[in-house]
């Protein structure tokens, strides 16, 4: 499996550098794979697409402001620091830019000293390890000085911040949203569930892994990184009775998919379960509990495009993608949405 057999063209002016002003108002194309037909509808005519007795299994993770500028004591040339991961209380692995001002026992400064870190040590892919120091809540610091970590093909700069969360955001721990959940209202959810639609929440906290370029043209070479998921006793029983009783299990996004396959069992039984995981979901993947997905449209030779390709067939996805170009639907983590039945 070549990597570039998930490659397809996009105008540069296709990606959307800013969220609608109305969530849901986004347009959704509707892939149906029995047929091939696709329709071309907007996200708030996803409700027509669920049947009472459904399941919608929704990602609550929130995205917290990791992104923090600082400035290297005794030079004060400025160093990002983009926080990963927590390993301990005080101690997250980053991803620093740049890298070589940053080696070990370098200690830098943000916020004029309300927050500072020492680098203590190099891990893997050059990522640093940095023990913060300060006084009060680490998250109130955080609130204060760190910007939100928007991906790089978004330029524009954001003015609410929340428009970057879900809303249904709740478990921090997140570097990027989980944007395939950026198209919901509370008020659709609620009309979702007046029609008998039952919703499943997890918690995938997604990491910077889940973008990261795949750089080998053998795609099966690619490693994924390991993200931190929850699953509690209520989400798998909504889960396994929808299942029992003949209702389908509509995802909402790749890291709600990931999570739900990452614990099924083989006979697509769901059970409580919480850890770590580096699943790689591509084409020839047998899927053990999910059977619908809501997408965004996703980067060129990704991971994520990969795992759309492995629910529907790959030349359906890539035919849909050529179509979203030519109807000039908006792409990436603000853009429209796909909906695969």
């Amino acid at each position: 499996m070549r990597l570039s057999d998930f490659n397809y063209e996009l105008p540069e002016e296709l990606i959307a550098q800013d969220p609608l002003e109305k969530r849901d108002n986004s347009r959704l194309m509707v892939l149906h794979r029995a047929t091939g037909e696709l329709e071309h509808k907007h996200f708030y005519d996803v409700i027509d697409y669920l049947n009472p007795g459904d399941c919608l299994v929704i990602n609550d993770t929130k995205v917290i402001p990791a992104r923090l500028m600082g400035a290297k004591e005794g030079t004060g040339a400025s160093i990002e620091v983009l926080l990963l991961k927590r390993r301990e209380e005080r101690v997250w692995e980053t991803l620093v830019k740049p890298g070589k001002k940053a080696r070990a026992g370098t200690r830098i400064c943000f916020g004029d000293g309300l927050l500072t870190g020492e680098v203590i040590d190099v891990v893997e892919e050059g990522n640093r390890l940095i023990r913060f120091e300060y006084e009060g809540i680490f998250e109130e610091i955080l609130d204060r000085l760190g910007q939100m970590p928007l991906p790089p093909y978004i330029t524009h700069q954001l003015r609410d911040r929340n428009r970057y969360q879900t809303v249904y955001a709740r478990q921090e721990g997140s570097a990027a949203a989980p944007t395939a959940g950026l198209h919901f209202t509370q008020d659709l959810l609620q009309r979702i569930r007046e029609k008998g639609v039952r919703i499943a929440t997890v918690t995938l906290h997604v990491g910077l892994g889940t973008f990261r370029p795949v750089k080998e043209e053998n795609v099966l070479d690619h490693h994924m990184h390991s993200e931190f998921y929850m699953v509690d006793g209520e989400a798998a029983q909504i889960i396994n009775e929808t299942k029992a009783a003949g209702g389908r299990v509509i995802s909402v996004g790749t890291t709600s998919t990931r999570t739900i396959e990452s614990v099924a069992e083989a006979d697509g039984h769901i059970p409580e379960s919480s850890g770590w995981t580096d699943i790689f979901i591509y084409p020839g993947y047998s899927f053990k509990a999910v059977d619908c997905l809501i997408t965004n449209f996703h980067l060129p030779e990704s991971t994520l495009i990969m795992l759309v390709s492995a629910l529907a067939d790959r030349e359906q996805v890539l035919h849909a993608y050529r179509v979203a170009v030519e109807e000039r639907y908006r792409f990436f983590s603000f853009g429209d949405a796909m909906l695969i039945v």
